[in-house]
């Protein structure tokens, strides 16, 4: 899923300070999840806004809301209704919710209450591990389902570097080398012949190389 934290009080208090009616929007998605954007959140931010704005002697009426989704229009029609009760939003959803509601509603100033920082796995009560770039031309296939892109400091396609030692990282020594553990893996499973393989370049266009990414499914299309 989609990880993001809060942003920090005080970016978010000059976004809008020169408002008095703002509503915080958060989601129900992968930001609630991973405990950044939910309804709990929602309250959390909107009181630290009153409180922050009191502070400097300019109370600011904060409105509370929060959306299913904010990456589906169809998720983000209430907005119709609440863009003329308030002069901005402050949008607690991934910057692809941002994105969207600037993109549709291009009279609301919307304004990011979180960063959106990786894809990854939700491996415990309040840790979150990145598992994967989202690079567009997957070859997890051929590393025993686990990507040196996301999981290698250096990104490296062809083994660990020279720098690794005890199958510990050379950049962040508290990190596992990700190519020790793939050879590891392989050679239990008696497949460790495929890194001998000729692969071919991996096709970095998907990755975002070539401006917006977008894709159809013309079955999907067709209904």
């Amino acid at each position: 899923m989609i990880i993001a934290e809060r942003r920090p009080l005080s970016e978010i208090l000059k976004n809008i300070e020169a408002y008095e009616r703002i509503m915080v929007l958060g989601c129900r998605g992968c930001v609630a999840i991973c405990s950044a954007g939910g309804d709990r959140e929602v309250a959390i931010l909107a009181e630290a806004l009153r409180l922050g704005r009191e502070k400097k002697g300019k109370p600011v009426q904060v409105l509370e809301e929060t959306f299913i989704r904010q990456c589906d229009p169809e998720y983000l029609e209430p907005l119709k209704d609440i863009k003329d009760k308030v002069e901005a939003v402050v949008s607690l959803a991934c910057g692809v919710g941002v994105n969207l509601i600037a993109d549709l509603y291009p009279d609301i100033r919307v304004y990011p209450g979180v960063d959106t920082t990786f894809y990854g796995a939700n491996l415990s009560l309040g840790e979150w591990v990145e598992k994967c770039r989202g690079c567009g031309d997957c070859i997890i296939d051929l590393t025993a389902g686990l990507c040196p892109i996301a999981r290698c400091a250096k990104n490296l396609l062809n083994g660990p570097c020279g720098g690794s030692q005890r199958g510990r990282c050379e950049v962040k020594a508290e990190m596992p080398c990700i190519w020790h553990e793939i050879v590891e893996r392989l050679t239990k499973r008696g497949e460790l012949e495929r890194l001998l393989e000729i692969w071919t370049a991996k096709d970095w266009r998907p990755a975002g190389g070539d401006g917006l990414r977008t894709r159809f499914r013309e079955d999907l299309l067709d209904s």
